[in-house]
């Protein structure tokens, strides 16, 4: 992508961020720190999209800086060979539901035309959705990651890469994070492929 492509993507992107600033559509609009509209222009062809922010990321203003967060960097360069930079990433959900509790579909609809748009002006090739929320949102499914991961999915003229989130690898061990590894070069595999 050209150097104008790029600067226009991310002007787009600041705007989209500014119109999620100003969101009061939810009752998460009430508790929130800061909006956490996403980070990158996603010159990879390569988009992230997870489910919510959380404690860290409220207080931030940017997605997956915790724990999470430094498991997913390491991933993404270690099996894509890229850096948070190259990549886009993005929150099904722009505001920290409290406790960390999964977003209510109110809330997820009240966010679902941002994702939309955020997708619209990436572009991207590979879509990888971290965990249930993100995967069942862009999918149209109620079947869960376990299912659904290790698969490739069409999604208009791109594709869905569904793997664990990294939460999960946190917590459940080594055969999660294989298996994330694995997904993340299935999503290197297509986006050379695209």
């Amino acid at each position: 992508m050209s150097m104008v492509g790029i600067d226009a993507r991310a002007r787009a992107l600041e705007a989209l961020a500014g119109e999620i600033a100003a969101c009061h559509g939810c009752e998460l609009a009430a508790t929130r720190t800061k909006t956490v509209p996403g980070t990158g222009t996603g010159s990879s062809g390569i988009c992230v999209v997870g489910e919510a922010p959380g404690a860290r990321e409220d207080q931030v203003g940017e997605p997956f800086v915790g724990r999470s967060g430094q498991l997913l960097d390491r991933l993404l360069d270690e099996e894509l060979g890229l850096t948070r930079s190259e990549i886009a990433i993005v929150n099904v959900v722009k505001c920290r539901p409290p406790a960390n509790r999964a977003p209510k579909p109110a809330e997820v609809s009240a966010c679902g035309g941002f994702l939309e748009r955020q997708l619209e002006v990436l572009s991207p090739g590979v879509i990888v959705t971290l965990g249930n929320v993100a995967t069942r949102l862009l999918l149209r499914t109620t079947e869960g990651i376990t299912t659904l991961r290790g698969k490739t999915f069409p999604y208009g003229s791109t594709v869905v890469v569904p793997t664990f989130h990294p939460a999960a690898a946190l917590r459940g061990g080594a055969d999660i994070l294989a298996s994330m590894r694995a997904d993340l070069v299935r999503a290197k595999e297509v986006a050379q492929c695209s």
